[in-house]
Parts: C-alpha cells; sequence; structure tokens
C-alpha cells in the first residue's frame, strides 16, 4: 500500500495572510464526501440490523429457513429482529448513496478532477492509490448499486436482467454481502491513511478545502 505521506501531499503552496496554503479540494468534493460518509453509516447500520435478522446466504433464486445455504455467519439468530426499520433505512439510504454518487461521478468527469487526481501521475497519490480509488469508484461502488438494485422487486419487475444475469435474487444478495465487506475494508484503510497523514490536517482539509502548513 502506499505510504500516507505521499497520499496526501499538497500540489501546491499560496500565500494567505502570511501563512503558506494549499487548495485541496473543491467545494463538490468535499459536500458529496460528507454525504457519502454519513450515507456509509446509515448503509452499515441498517445492513448489520438486516444481518442478524437473518445471516444465512443462499444461491439462486430463492433462499430460506429449511432450504440449504452456502454459508451462515457467526452472529446472534434473531428471528423477526429488526429487519422492518433495517431494510426501510437501508433503502432510504442507499437511493441517496447512489443519487450523490451519480453527482461525485459526472462533476469528477466535467471538471478533469478524475484526469488530474486518478489517472495522470502527480504528487497527491501513488500509482497504487490511484488505482485503489479509481477501482472503487468505478467498479465496486457500481456492483454494490447493481446487486443492490437486483434484491428490489419493484425494479427487477421492470428490468428483470438485473437479476437474471447474477443468477437470482440470493445470490445477488450473497454478492452483495461480499462487496460490502470489500467496501468496510477500504473505508478502515482510508481512516488508516488519514491517521497516518495527519487527521486533523486532513480532516479540516475536507471542511474548509484548504490544508495550511
Amino acid at each position: 500500500m502506499a505510504t500516507a505521506q505521499s497520499a496526501y501531499t499538497s500540489a501546491q503552496a499560496t500565500p494567505l495572510a502570511g501563512v503558506p496554503e494549499s487548495s485541496r479540494h473543491s467545494a463538490i468534493v468535499r459536500v458529496t464526501h460528507w454525504i457519502n460518509a454519513l450515507s456509509f453509516f446509515g448503509l452499515v447500520v441498517s445492513g448489520f440490523a438486516i444481518l442478524i435478522a437473518h445471516p444465512r446466504f443462499y444461491w439462486g433464486e430463492t433462499g430460506g429457513l429449511g432450504t440449504p445455504y452456502v454459508f451462515e455467519l457467526p452472529l446472534p439468530y434473531m428471528k423477526g429482529g429488526p429487519s422492518g426499520w433495517g431494510r426501510n433505512l437501508h433503502f432510504l439510504v442507499a437511493w441517496i448513496c447512489v443519487a450523490n454518487g451519480l453527482v461525485y461521478a459526472l462533476s469528477g468527469l466535467v471538471t478533469r478532477h478524475f484526469r488530474r487526481r486518478l489517472v495522470t501521475p502527480n504528487e497527491n497519490y501513488d500509482v497504487l492509490q490511484r488505482m485503489a480509488y479509481l477501482s472503487v469508484i468505478f467498479g465496486l461502488l457500481p456492483f454494490l448499486t447493481w446487486t443492490g438494485f437486483a434484491m428490489s422487486p419493484a425494479l427487477t419487475s421492470l428490468a428483470p436482467a438485473f437479476v437474471t444475469s447474477l443468477g437470482g435474487q440470493q445470490s445477488a444478495r450473497t454478492l452483495h454481502f461480499f462487496a460490502a465487506i470489500a467496501i468496510v475494508v477500504f473505508f478502515v484503510g482510508h481512516l488508516a491513511m488519514v491517521y497516518a497523514s495527519g487527521f486533523r490536517k486532513q480532516f479540516l482539509a475536507m471542511i474548509f478545502g484548504k490544508e495550511r502548513a
């Protein structure tokens, strides 16, 4: 994994009131970042509520109590547990996350944010970091959204290919779980890099858009 220092090195410095500063994050990047962070928290909490209501995973179109399952998580089995509010919250936050992600992706393409920061070699990120971010933004997150859509009867009734291409609704749920685990691992690694490179500095930079030396 790339060093923490290279992850957050300033691109350029300009004086402001005698204090060197460098522009880091645009307003759209900062706003979508914090919306995404809140959405991530809501999805993790609601997803865990769904898991403890039924911590078994299947493959194919159907699955439930009394049918063969692929694996089971070592969680307390709470039949009829908090899956009601968990599913409702998960569905609501998921749409917020998708809308926010579309705004971020479109703005990144229009402003060439991805080209400048993640495609072209630069001082902010090394090649492994750029590959990791690009894989998550344009690979893992779209796949997570796809598998989530495949579990919605309303959406799959309009576009059956969402679920049939994955092998069934239960297959989509299993794949969605593994994609979610990958996102959580990425999130933990992201926090570790932020902490290693100076949590306060990076936190303030993501709020105010500037980084003071």
